[in-house]
């Protein structure tokens, strides 16, 4: 091909189309070390949603109020968020294969403790602190292992991903609510016996030559601050701890008011979960073709903020709650790929820093919300949490068009002519 061709190509493909169509390998055709990160990671957002589904027989059976139970998503999501600080400190000097291996032994000594020796809200919260620990060490070099091993681009790596987040989160609730039938602390021991799993899949299929992944340039613990410098990063981050309010709202709150036992809020949820992985998969990126990243995430942030707003107006219809939590799957299945997509290339640095800046600003608004939407239903009603939420959606979009100019560069859209 002459130099010419070549300049046409390169002008006629932006770099968002180009990842997602003409990477060097198909989606499915990865070496087997991504392969073992992709299953594990299933087995690990499995375990977050074996525990949603029994939220409210927590409070019964521990005698907690929802705003206690709540904590056990805040000190979770709150300790994740620091701990994203240092997971690239950690990879970069054990490597990807022992990093995520350390993250799957200490999810399942605090998973298996909670289902052994907790018998009071406050252990609970406090294992489950740990637990934040173990995931933010496995989920940061998850993305930045697959992004960095894969051999077909980085959006299709992102894609890989978010489909093992859908997997993991929609069949999790379903196991976690058949357990939490039998007894509330039946899915943390499921939990427990996932990471087993996970652990023997990394630690036979990750071959360590492929996986442990030393740099040279140790990375500090400051680097992802420096990384926030970058002002597109900083806003994407914002944006994402804004937005997971909303999120975290129905994950944390909505199961309360359902009205439903384990095994009905793990069918609900595995609904939300298939429509989720769906979506990060095949729907998103035919949205950054045709859209460009940045005018997708705001459609999709809108559609989701209505989605809160129709479930804080009809809150005491459980049908219409449960209608609204599947839908929102389809909403937060697009916008997390697009984010994740966008993040991945939005400031020159190295990716596993950009993900663990990111993480910790996303986790912030995680940590927030669940304590904060209970909280504010036991002081005005249950309508006001998906009220709020919807504000703090409405925000993030806000955010996104004043900081506009920051971001654009990552806004590469196919032409719909």
């Amino acid at each position: 091909m002459s130099t010419t061709s070549k300049v046409k190509a390169k002008v006629a493909t932006p770099p968002e189309q180009s990842e997602l169509s003409q990477g060097k390998g198909g989606l499915f055709h990865q070496p087997i070390a991504v392969w073992a990160i992709f299953f594990a990671s299933i087995t690990a957002f499995m375990g977050m949603g074996l525990v949603n589904p029994v939220l409210p027989t927590i409070a019964e059976k521990l005698h907690a109020t929802p705003s206690e139970v709540t904590l056990l998503y805040t000190s979770y999501n709150a300790v994740m968020a620091f701990a994203m600080l240092i997971t690239g400190t950690l990879s970069s000097r054990l490597g990807h294969k022992w990093t995520l291996l350390l993250g799957i032994i200490i999810i399942a000594i605090v998973s298996g403790l909670g289902g052994g020796i907790a018998n009071n809200i406050w252990t609970l919260v406090g294992l489950r602190a740990g637990w934040g620990l173990g995931n933010a060490l496995f989920v940061a070099t998850a993305l930045a292992a697959i992004v960095s091993l894969s051999n077909s681009g980085t959006a299709k790596a992102i894609i890989l991903y978010e489909m093992a987040v859908g997997l993991g989160i929609s069949v999790g609730p379903l196991l976690g609510g058949t357990l939490g039938s039998l007894s509330w602390k039946a899915p943390f021991l499921g939990v427990a016996t996932l990471m087993v799993l996970a652990f023997i899949i990394l630690s036979k299929l990750m071959p360590a030559s492929n996986t442990k992944t030393v740099t040279k340039t140790k990375t500090s613990l400051l680097d992802p601050f420096r990384a926030m410098k970058h002002r597109s990063l900083l806003t994407l981050g914002i944006v994402a701890a804004l937005y997971n309010i909303g999120f975290f709202t129905i994950m944390a709150y909505a199961p309360f008011i359902m009205g439903l036992n384990p095994k009905g809020l793990g069918y609900v949820f595995l609904g939300w979960g298939i429509l989720l992985a769906i979506t990060s998969v095949f729907m998103a990126p035919k949205l950054q073709q045709r859209f460009g990243t940045i005018k997708s995430m705001i459609m999709m942030l809108l559609l989701f903020a209505f989605t809160l707003l129709v479930m804080g107006i009809w809150t005491t219809h459980s049908v219409v709650v449960i209608a609204a939590v599947i839908i929102a799957g389809a909403l937060l299945g697009n916008n997390n790929t697009l984010i994740t997509t966008a993040v991945m290339d939005a400031a020159p640095v190295e990716r596993s820093t950009a993900s663990a800046a990111y993480s910790f600003l996303r986790f912030i608004g995680a940590a927030i919300s669940p304590f904060m939407a209970a909280k504010l239903a036991e002081l005005y009603n249950s309508h006001i949490p998906f009220l709020v939420g919807a504000g703090f959606v409405v925000l993030s979009v806000l955010f996104i068009l004043f900081n506009y100019k920051h971001i654009k560069h990552i806004n590469q859209a196919k032409s719909a002519h």
